[in-house]
């Protein structure tokens, strides 16, 4: 890990208790959102929030893009990008696989300064497959005092998935390889 994803890290990583915030009355972690329990944010931060929303329905612009530092961090169950050109990557890319994305509700859970963390029900249609796949997750953003993502965090279970090893090894590497193929703008 380079000497700036190790500072990022250390100073903007989302740890989110997925218990405390995500766990029903019998203590299971629930990400399904319920919008009518979402708590009130800022403006600053709806806007945030509603650029990510647009970057996972498939629609990714450079405006969008600008809501992360150049040099955050994305960590999802199969990537992990250390810029925002290797995020932009991931977003652009998603067209080229998906036919249709879409955000069907969210929860906002969590919201301080520095903090934005939701639940997330999104939408995937594989392209030639057709049959659509709701998944539930929690989303956690890392923000810098100038309101840049400088972590995002893409958890699909309880687990806060590993920075180390193979499957590091694994998510990096995907990270690398995907902007060749969906040549996001080379001034992100």
């Amino acid at each position: 890990m380079s000497h700036t994803a190790h500072h990022i890290h250390e100073q903007f990583e989302p740890r989110p208790d997925a218990h405390k915030l995500a766990g029903d009355v019998n203590g299971k972690v629930d990400y399904e959102p319920h919008p009518e329990r979402s708590i009130k944010i800022s403006t600053e931060h709806e806007q945030i929030m509603q650029k990510i929303i647009n970057l996972y329905s498939g629609s990714a612009s450079e405006d969008d893009m600008q809501v992360y530092d150049k040099d955050a961090v994305y960590d999802d169950p199969f990537s992990y990008c250390d810029n925002r050109y290797k995020i932009a990557g991931q977003w652009y890319g998603l067209p080229m696989v998906f036919s249709g994305l879409r955000t069907l509700k969210t929860e906002v859970v969590k919201d301080t300064p520095t903090e934005i963390i939701w639940k997330m029900q999104h939408e995937y249609t594989p392209k030639g497959i057709g049959k659509s796949k709701a998944v539930n997750s929690l989303i956690s953003l890392g923000l810098d005092d100038q309101g840049k993502v400088r972590y995002h965090k893409d958890m699909w279970n309880e687990k806060d998935y590993s920075h180390d090893g193979l499957g590091k090894f694994f998510k990096t590497l995907q990270a690398d390889v995907t902007p060749a193929m969906s040549r996001p703008p080379k001034t992100l």
